[in-house]
């Protein structure tokens, strides 16, 4: 019967963990959303104006100013047409302008299992031994990962990164469960290779960090 109780209680535990952690995902989404609409620079527009060019003298007002001054010398010949030109409609020029997306810092605090030992009544120990089967499951995925970026396959990038995520943020928070938690956000929208390389790199950082610290 203690069993059962015990039991059931473990199983409420996980899935309201797992409940703060999708909570917790799609708050870190909403902000990351947010953060790339204010990095995006709209074009702006240029606008390129000719100088007119300054109208000549009207030859009338030459001929006017010779009778004024010797009219009995003056032979009075017909205007010839003067062609003006129009003016040019000012040109608008649009220039677009690319902002390149910054790296992620990838700085976070050093990995906390007490969600293991609070959420589900496990020794300091036994707390342990989960951690050291996460970074065995995590060495396992680097080289899954390494695979798809060499194609680019951000699809499959987001299945094997959320399926390492779960087991760490179950485990614990801060280190590589905060890193997983982002690099797993972004995979679902973004596709610059030069950021997933670098949170690719950071994730192996951090787990060696976590072999260091637990195995």
């Amino acid at each position: 019967m203690l069993g059962t109780i015990a039991l059931t209680i473990i199983v409420l535990a996980i899935i309201w963990v797992i409940f703060i952690e999708y909570r917790k995902e799609q708050k870190y989404k909403k902000q990351r959303e947010e953060k790339r609409k204010l990095r995006k620079t709209p074009p702006f527009e240029t606008n390129v104006e000719e100088p007119l060019k300054e109208k000549e003298k009207p030859i009338t007002q030459h001929i006017e100013e010779e009778v004024a001054v010797a009219p009995e010398k003056v032979e009075i010949k017909p205007e010839p047409e003067v062609i003006v030109e129009e003016p040019k409609a000012e040109e608008k020029v649009e220039i677009e302008v690319t902002v390149a997306e910054e790296l992620p810092p990838c700085d976070y605090p050093p990995f906390d299992h007490t969600r293991t030992v609070e959420s589900l009544g496990l020794s300091e120990e036994e707390a342990k031994e989960f951690v050291c089967e996460l970074v065995t499951q995590i060495d396992t995925h680097i080289p899954l990962i390494k695979k798809e970026l060499e194609t680019e396959n951000f699809h499959q990038l987001e299945k094997l990164t959320h399926s390492i995520k779960g087991s760490a943020t179950n485990l614990g928070t801060g280190g590589v469960s905060d890193l997983l938690v982002d690099f797993n956000t972004y995979l679902k929208t973004g596709t610059d290779m030069k950021i997933v390389q670098h949170y690719c790199s950071s994730l192996e950082n951090y787990a060696q960090q976590l072999k260091d610290q637990y195995c």
